[in-house]
């Protein structure tokens, strides 16, 4: 299958383009840049240069493929309205480029936009005052393709998408801890995340491609609900701190970021036993924790990128996995 492929050159990008390429597919990565053009032609595959702002590039890109894996992703939260818009127009002009084709297109969405306080599975629908409600719309304008002859899914990350060079959320809370001297959790930390190993994600997009049934939401979760508390605390063994309850606003205060905090506080603990049986996928890498004790996230490399991401007063970019 050719692939035209946006965001991989991100965080995950990288990891599904490999999978990608390893089980014999062909793959154009979109690249706005120089580098990023370098980074996908090191992979093992071509550029395809644009931006998710040059409609015209992305329905090009989607016209001549087989198949979209749309994962990239950015903008500012303070605009959220801003960053639906941007993400649509893309998901719009990626579908049009598929329309009546049959072909995959397969978006990233995310674990959090589901209702907080208990295990929730795929077939439900979206919390509208999610903290990632913003993602909403695009699965909307992703699926609604399903209805003019494409074969349209949403893969939705769980909030850590874990593996080497993660630049994501837990590597805040690592540089917080070194920062202060105490690894927090926010209350009693009971509240629950779900959690993916990275090389377990780019193999359910890879599946979802080859054959996920149109109008399909997948959930790309290992470990549906690893407590903050628990996180922190390995955090705090490893760093030889003291772990210690916050409340939200000394947690905002610790972070240097209320979005930060406000995240870390939520409890949306998710399924994919749905995912799992559908498309035969078996989540089998380390776990978040394992992770923590084996991988990098403690290397002088990993402390130096946590701080330049995610130093207090940085900016509420939106983070993408991708």
């Amino acid at each position: 299958m050719r692939v035209f492929v946006t965001g991989g050159s991100g965080q995950t990008g990288p990891t599904v383009v490999t999978e990608l390429i390893e089980a014999g597919h062909t793959v154009i990565g979109l690249a706005r840049s120089d580098a990023s053009a370098t980074r996908l032609e090191a992979l093992g595959a071509t550029s395809h240069h644009g931006s998710l702002d040059d409609l015209d590039s992305l329905r090009n890109g989607a016209d001549a493929a087989d198949g979209v894996l749309h994962m990239a992703y950015g903008g500012d939260y303070a605009d959220p309205d801003a960053l639906a818009r941007r993400d649509c127009g893309a998901i719009e002009a990626l579908g049009q480029g598929l329309a009546g084709s049959g072909k995959p297109l397969v978006i990233t969405s995310g674990t959090l936009v589901m209702p907080g306080g208990r295990v929730s599975t795929e077939k439900e629908a979206p919390d509208p005052d999610s903290v990632v409600a913003v993602r909403v719309a695009g699965e909307r304008a992703c699926l609604s393709f399903a209805d003019q002859g494409v074969r349209a899914s949403v893969v939705r990350l769980a909030p850590t998408v874990h593996g080497p060079g993660d630049h994501g959320f837990i590597p805040a809370l690592i540089a917080a801890a070194r920062r202060a001297g105490v690894s927090a959790y926010i209350g009693d930390g009971a509240n629950r995340w779900p959690a993916v190993h990275r090389s377990d994600a780019a193999s359910l997009f890879r599946l979802a491609l080859e054959k996920a049934p149109a109008g399909s939401v997948l959930h790309a979760v290992g470990e549906s609900a690893v407590t903050i508390k628990s996180i922190a605390g390995q955090i705090a063994r490893i760093l030889g701190v003291p772990s210690v309850p916050l409340t939200l606003e000394q947690a905002a205060e610790h972070l240097g970021h209320p979005f930060l905090a406000r995240f870390f506080s939520l409890d949306v603990p998710v399924s994919s036993e749905h995912t799992q049986a559908l498309l035969n996928w078996s989540p089998k890498h380390r776990t978040l924790l394992e992770d923590l004790e084996t991988g990098d996230y403690f290397t002088p490399q990993a402390s130096a990128r946590a701080e330049e991401i995610w130093s207090p007063h940085h900016g509420t970019r939106a983070h993408s996995q991708s």
